[in-house]
Order: C-alpha cells, then structure tokens, then sequence
C-alpha cells in the first residue's frame, strides 16, 4: 500500500461544482483526497471522472478508496479495464479486493490477467484473514550474499519501479531461506567492493505466515521496522510487510475490539456506509443474549422477596450496588483486553494479575464502603449501613474479579477477549451483585 503524506487540507468541490473548479482540484489535490471525493460522489458520476485518468493516476486514486467503494467501482467497470488497474496495483492491495468480489467476476477478471499476477492472487487470496499471510506483499527486493555492495545498488536500480520498498533488501540462500538483511544506506555507504554477506544483519527479525496481525504490529512497533519479512516453516522468505499496513490492519483490528466492546458483532462497512439492515443485525444479537443473562437478576430479586418485603431501605441501594460492581467490572476487562491485544500481558501472566488485581479492587472496595457507609445510615440506620458497606466492599472485589478473569479465559479458549468487556461483564457482576447484596442483608440484618 502506498504511503500517504499529509497533505494541507484542501477546499473539496461538492458533486455540482462547477467544471472548472473541480478540474483545477483534480489537477492539485493529493491522490488520497481524489479517492474520496470520488467514494462519495453517485458511482456514474464518480467512474467518469476515473476512467478519465491516465493509467497510473486511476490506480493510484483506485487503490486510496475504500474497499467497498472499490468492490462497487470493479463491479461497474469491464474485466478487461479492472484486470489492467488490477495489474498495477500493489500486491497485497489487489488480493484484499479480489477476496471481496463474486465469484463470477473473480473468473472473469482471472481470464484478463497474466499468469504471474494470476498466482501471486491465488496465493495471497489464500491466506487466513487476519494473518501475516493475509496482510503481506510479495514485491519486495532480494539480494545474494556473495554481491558486492556495487552489485547491488545496480540491481535495486533495476527493481525499484516494481518492489513496495528498497530501503530494506532481504538476502537469501539458493533456497530462498531468510539469511540476512541490509539497508539502502548501508549499501551506500560501503565500500563498492564489500561484499552483502560481511555488511548485512544476519539475524533479520521475522514473523511466520499464520502469525496473527496484532502480532506483526506489536513486533514492528517494538523494534521499531519499517518493513517486517514472513517466513514459511522453513524459514523460506515469503513475503513482507510494510509498516503502514500493519498500522491499516491494527486499525481495522481496534475498530472491531471498541465493536466487541460495545456487544456489536463485527462488520467491515464504515458506520456512514453501513445500511440499516447490517447495523440492527449486528446490535440485536448480544442485547437479546443479553436480555436473558439479566434474567438471572431478576430471579435472585425475586428469590430474597421476603427480605425486600421486611427492609424496603434496601431497594434504594440496589441500583448503586450492583452499578458499582458492573463498572468496577467493565474497567478491569477493558484494562485488560487491551493489555492482551497490545502483547503487554501473556496467559501466562494470569496469577500475577489476578493477585495484583485483588489488592487493588479490595483498596477500591473499602474506599467506596466507607462513602456508602453515611448513605445507609441516612437512609436506613446503622443495620442497613452495616450491609450496604460489606456488600459494597465484596461486589466490588467480585465484579473486578470478573472483569479481569474472563478476558483471560477467552483467550485460552481461542476466542476474542474483547467479548469479555461491557454489557457482559455488567450483566455477569450485575447477578452476582444481587446475589452478594441479599444474601449479606438476609444474613446480617437477622442477627
């Protein structure tokens, strides 16, 4: 994916502008700005002004848009034209938008292209979403060890127009194992006769191709890489991937945790383009899920009756209670399953945090019952105050508890934590609340 450098913002015509105004902002604009002006005109109007372009500018702009303005632009057009944008485009670009088109246009297009942009599809197409493998390009630059440092300036000079990147070459064996790295400047500032093998780093950092993206993020970041290879099982080179794709997928990838966050099921549309049918289909699953875990709720109030019956007081703190618990609880799971995503914690880091954890919420539980404890005394005297600051004190400790258990526990069973956080934690210390609430009142207030 080409790198985008921020531009200064620029007035954007709107769709009846005048010719002459929307000529001239074509002329200056960044690419990026013309993609999406573009993705926002009616799709007649917007394919005129692309099929306008000049074939190297219509790839480039193409390749800004959104993928699903990109899915509608490649339906509209002629296999034969989209398969000539297809051709220019960057590798891992082209095997994201073939992976979305039907099948019946996924044929024709295949029809139109040369063998070798036909396999290098069919071979990133195939990788499991949300891997290495998925996300990478296969136009990167390759280097012998025994060149010289001459050697291979001359060769990155004849490879550069059709690689992602030459800041960075890749050095490999006769099997095309990973062997070393090199530098552009390294090859610059060597001696013309050095040879790549006594220059280059040869324990070049690596991900393998089923390793997910968040882990290709988090290795990028940490050693701070602007191009990260992939390897097979045999450490063959099979691809790289650039830092801003990296950054795209992570975005993508936290934009799907705040929609798990929330109990949205996730979907790849923006929330502008997003139709009603997709945005009601993916909230009304968890709220009706969540509509019978709170049934659990209203069975334990219905369980302590009696004790409602002969202490009305304690309904008043009922909200406040079970609030504090699901909120102490959506804390712990949101600190949490950021701290799993980002690769600051491990599973194996459980016991530790879970003993840190129960510090921490037990000095929260005691805070917050010494400022409930007035409350209850107010409202209830000195009994109902007793109850409402050791349940205070407990659920707080159990909805923590919770909150940082389960994103663990998801994690172990493959599945993503970031369903551990809001409405689910809520509703599960929510029950737990009423439960610990009447329990105690039953208990203690009988005394």
């Amino acid at each position: 994916m080409r790198d985008a450098s921020t531009q200064t913002e620029r007035q954007i015509p709107d769709a009846d502008a005048a010719p002459d105004i929307v000529e001239a902002f074509l002329g200056a604009a960044h690419r990026v700005d013309i993609a999406a002006w573009l993705a926002d005109l009616p799709r007649r109007t917007a394919l005129e002004y692309l099929s306008a372009m000049g074939l190297d500018e219509r790839t480039e702009v193409f390749s800004f848009m959104p993928l699903n303005a990109q899915v509608d632009f490649a339906t509209a057009i002629a296999p034969s034209e989209l398969a000539q944008i297809v051709t220019v485009m960057d590798a891992d670009d082209r095997a994201d938008l073939f992976n979305e088109l039907d099948e019946d246009l996924q044929n024709r297009l295949m029809r139109h292209l040369a063998q070798f942009e036909r396999e290098d599809i069919r071979r990133l197409a195939g990788y499991a979403e949300a891997t290495a493998g998925a996300i990478m390009t296969t136009e990167y630059a390759t280097l012998r060890a025994d060149m010289t440092a001459q050697q291979a300036i001359t060769e990155l000079r004849r490879a550069a127009p059709e690689k992602e990147t030459i800041y960075r070459s890749y050095v490999l064996d006769d099997g095309r194992r990973l062997i070393g790295s090199v530098r552009l400047h390294e090859l610059i500032l060597a001696p013309a006769e050095s040879l790549i093998g006594t220059i280059m780093n040869d324990a070049p950092v690596s991900v393998r191709l089923d390793s997910s993206q968040e882990e290709v993020a988090n290795t990028i970041a940490r050693y701070d890489l602007l191009v990260l290879p992939v390897v097979d099982d045999e450490g063959r080179l099979m691809g790289i991937v650039t830092h801003d794709d990296a950054m795209d997928a992570m975005q993508e990838e936290t934009t799907e945790d705040y929609q798990r966050i929330s109990s949205v099921l996730p979907f790849t549309e923006s929330l502008r383009d997003a139709g009603i049918a997709v945005l009601y289909s993916r909230r009304v699953v968890w709220l009706v899920l969540l509509i019978f875990g709170n049934l659990f709720s209203g069975a334990g109030i219905a369980y302590f009756e009696e004790t409602i019956l002969a202490y009305v007081a304690l309904v008043f703190f009922l909200p406040l209670l079970i609030d504090s618990s699901g909120n102490a609880g959506s804390q712990s799971a949101t600190l949490m399953v950021r701290a799993l995503a980002t690769g600051e914690v491990t599973l194996h880091d459980w016991r530790n945090l879970i003993l840190r954890e129960l510090m921490i919420a037990g000095a929260l539980g005691a805070t917050m019952a010494i400022i409930v404890y007035p409350l209850g005394v107010w409202r209830g005297g000195y009994d109902v105050a007793l109850v409402i600051a050791l349940t205070m004190f407990l659920i707080v400790l159990v909805g923590s508890m919770v909150g940082m258990s389960l994103p663990f526990l998801l994690s172990r069973l493959k599945l993503d934590p970031a369903t551990a956080s809001g409405p689910l934690v809520t509703t599960i210390a929510d029950a737990a609340g009423v439960i610990v609430y009447f329990s105690i009142a039953t208990w203690l207030l009988a005394l």
